[in-house]
């Protein structure tokens, strides 16, 4: 089975991607610049492997997406944002080890 892709977010497709989704969907909130989110990177990879089936990953660049940015008033980066049924249930703070990040969300995806 190939690994899952991360979806790229934009302002534009949120509502499809993200609150339209089917299953839980966890958004990061990133940046070029944002060192942390580099090292958060490949620990949403993993996550998007090992959850296929139950959630999604998406990311979202936070300089070409203003609106939803704001709307979710992310302040600092990285943020990843779990929606579920079109709501957000459940946010990290910071680059966080996979353990860490799962212990926060996990029970919403189940």
């Amino acid at each position: 089975m190939p690994a899952q892709q991360i979806t790229k977010v934009t302002d534009g497709t949120f509502a499809d991607d993200v609150l339209g989704s089917e299953v839980p969907i966890l958004v990061d909130f990133w940046a070029d610049w944002c060192q942390p989110c580099q090292l958060v990177a490949p620990v949403l990879e993993q996550l998007a492997v090992e959850q296929a089936g139950t959630m999604r990953i998406g990311k979202l660049n936070i300089d070409e997406n203003p609106e939803t940015t704001a709307r979710y008033k992310v302040m600092s980066i990285p943020f990843m944002a779990l929606f579920k049924d079109g709501a957000m249930v459940a946010a990290v703070v910071g680059a966080q080890p996979k353990e860490s990040i799962w212990e926060q969300i996990g029970k919403y995806v189940v």
